[in-house]
């Protein structure tokens, strides 16, 4: 995965309500903390809606900076890869009628539904 993609990918799931993230609330809290710190000047937002690294106006280093952050504290917390259970949501909201024909074109090509793999529940063969 790119670093921009991962630094904003881990953010994102450090400032996610998921109760099933192998991430303690405590470090998610750091994590994010310690990157918004290495972009702006004031304190980080309470408000959760607002936690939200915006990395546009930044520059490289800033992105390794934040990339060598989240590493250093996931290694340092045994964490080498990211766990978490989320159920499949129903959409927000409909496609865009510009999007229509590239949906049913597609769904053409793929007519059944994908075969989800369910660890508690395996499909049977």
């Amino acid at each position: 995965m790119p670093d921009l993609q991962f630094v904003l990918f881990v953010s994102a799931l450090c400032t996610a309500d998921l109760t099933t993230l192998n991430v303690p609330a405590e470090l998610r809290t750091t994590l994010f903390d310690r990157c918004w710190a290495l972009i702006h000047t004031e304190a980080p937002p309470t408000d959760p809606k607002e936690r939200v690294l915006d990395l546009r106006e930044g520059t490289e280093l800033t992105l390794e900076a934040c990339l060598s952050t989240i590493r250093s504290l996931l290694t340092d917390a045994g964490i080498r890869t990211l766990i978490w259970d989320h159920p499949v949501s129903e959409p927000t909201h409909e496609s865009t009628p510009a999007a229509k024909p590239l949906i049913d074109r597609l769904a053409q090509l793929y007519p059944d539904p994908p075969e989800i793999v369910d660890p508690e529940n395996p499909a049977s063969s």
